[in-house]
This record gives structure tokens, C-alpha cells and sequence, in this order.
């Protein structure tokens, strides 16, 4: 070949496991926010198609749920219900939108394998359609947890114990309730990469969604959202503190814990966001390597 016609050659294609591409994908499905707030709001209108309240089904089954197990474990744990009954519905509301991300975010590029092969959008989009979808899901959740707090408000809004009568005081519900917002967005930042990390995995080994489906089971009864660590001191005194570990070892305590406390006036602990902010460098970090690594083999593993 001579000099002419190397200079006349166009550079060679750019690998596909690449850092830039990464990066690149990632930043254009952030930008792309009108294609996955449609499709996430399209997920939500064609599941309640022809029923008669739509959406406000999701309302409905989360009130019935929280109300039901409220009013039970009140009377097993000889609780409180007017400070109980807020503490276990916004434990489920939080708990339903990262059970979402995690078991739903399994499912995203598998779920979206005629869209992945046909439209040139970045695999970023499909994630965030998930966590939208959610996000929709919770805001409906919501108005559960306004109606519980307009009931309880008298009594949320000066300290208060959650159960036992020796129980940690709480300061009640105040000015700290504005910490709920970058609280939220902080979990749903999680819900991202959690969505393309498990989604990427789970493209590529199928049996994975079916072990952690099996697994988030565990992790519910092992995550204080129908009980609260109060018990364990009252049931077991000394020796409470080796039990507690069991909150404090799980992670999932501490994305709950920074969007519950400051909603139902709970004391805040800086730890907790420690512990979520470490996790969300960690969990984008490995998102990140593994964009690098498998983004261009999505499409042949659906």
C-alpha cells in the first residue's frame, strides 16, 4: 500500500470494550429522557388497560397490605399502632421500590429483547425505563403514606416511641422530613446501577433472577421493616447488641433507614448515608466495568 493510500484509509474502528463507549452509553441514556420516560410511563398504562380505578391499584394493594400487617404485628409486638402502623407502611412503600430494582432490574434487557435488537438506544435507556417505572409506583405509594400521616398527625408530631414502652424516643416528625427528598434520589441513583449490573449478569446466566427471587425472600424477614430493633433489646437485653448486627450487616437496612427516618421523624444516623454513598461509588464502579466488558454482547444473550 503505498503512502497516499494509507493516508487516504480510515482509522481503525475503536474496540468495543472500551472505557469511552462505557461512558458514552451511560451519558446519551441519561440524556435520552423523554424515549425511557415514555416507555416507563407506557409499562404503567398498559398493566391497568381497561381496569376501572387504573394506577390507583397500586395504592390500593400497598394500603391494604400495610394496613393488614400494621394492625398484626402491632398486637404481636404489643405495639403502638398509631406510631407503628406509619413506621411499617413506610417501610413497605421504600422496601417495594428496591425489591423492584433489584428482581425487576434482572428482567430489564432480557424483558426488552425486541426493542434492544431492533432500536439503536443505548442500553442505559432500557435500565432507566426501570427505575422510571418505579419511581411511578412509588409516588403512587405515596398517598398511602400521606393518608397514614394526616390520621397519626398529632401523635408523629411530638416524641414518640414505635414499640415497646422502654423503646428509643423519637424526636417526631419536623423540618428533617425535607432530607426524604435527596434521600430518594440517592436510592434511585442505586436503582441504576443496580438495574444494569444485575440486568447484564442475568442476560448472560438465566438462573440468576430465580436465585435472587428466591433469596429477597430471606433478606425481607432479615431487614427491620415489620419489626424494629427496639424489640431485640426488649426480648433479649444484653445480648440485643450481636443481634443488631444482623440489621447492620444488611445493607438493604440502611437504604431504608435514610428515606423512612426523616418521613415518619425517626432519629437520623450519619452512618447510615456513609454506608449508602459507599455503596453507590462501588455499585457504579462495577456497572461501569461491566458496560465496559459485556455491553456490546446484550444483544446476542437476549
Amino acid at each position: 500500500m503505498s503512502a497516499a493510500e494509507q493516508e487516504q484509509a480510515p482509522p481503525p474502528p475503536p474496540s468495543t470494550r472500551s472505557w469511552s463507549r462505557a461512558r458514552e452509553d451511560i451519558v446519551k441514556g441519561f440524556k435520552q429522557r423523554v424515549l425511557w420516560g415514555h416507555l416507563g410511563w407506557q409499562d404503567i398504562k398498559q398493566r391497568y388497560r381497561r381496569s376501572v380505578i387504573g394506577p390507583l391499584w397500586i395504592t390500593l394493594s400497598m394500603a391494604i397490605t400495610a394496613i393488614g400487617l400494621g394492625l398484626l404485628y402491632s398486637q404481636l409486638f404489643d405495639a403502638h399502632i398509631q406510631t407503628f402502623l406509619p413506621y411499617i407502611t413506610v417501610g413497605f412503600i421504600v422496601w417495594n421500590f428496591i425489591n423492584g430494582c433489584i428482581t425487576e432490574g434482572t428482567d430489564t434487557f432480557i424483558r426488552n429483547e425486541g426493542l434492544i435488537k431492533h432500536l439503536p438506544a443505548p442500553l442505559t435507556v432500557y435500565a432507566l425505563r426501570t427505575v422510571w417505572r418505579l419511581t411511578l409506583m412509588f409516588a403512587h405509594n405515596m398517598l398511602v403514606y400521606f393518608v397514614v400521616v394526616a390520621v397519626f398527625w398529632s401523635d408523629l408530631t411530638e416524641p414518640y416511641q414505635i414499640t415497646v414502652p422502654d423503646g428509643t424516643v423519637q424526636p417526631g416528625i419536623g423540618w428533617s422530613v425535607l432530607l426524604a427528598i435527596p434521600a430518594f434520589v440517592l436510592i434511585a441513583v442505586n436503582g441504576g446501577w443496580v438495574t444494569i449490573l444485575f440486568g447484564i449478569i442475568s442476560t448472560r446466566y438465566r438462573d440468576i433472577p430465580q436465585v435472587i427471587n428466591s433469596l429477597i425472600q430471606l433478606v425481607f424477614f432479615m431487614t427491620p421493616i415489620v419489626w424494629t430493633t427496639d424489640i431485640l433489646t426488649a426480648n433479649f437485653g444484653d445480648g440485643a447488641s450481636d443481634r443488631a448486627l444482623i440489621a447492620e450487616l444488611n445493607p438493604i437496612y440502611h437504604y431504608v433507614q435514610i428515606l423512612r427516618a426523616p418521613l415518619i421523624g425517626n432519629s437520623q444516623s450519619w452512618h447510615n448515608w456513609v454506608v449508602v454513598g459507599g455503596f453507590t461509588v462501588v455499585g457504579w464502579a462495577l456497572a461501569f466495568v461491566a458496560m465496559r466488558n459485556y455491553r456490546s454482547r446484550v444483544s446476542y444473550w437476549v
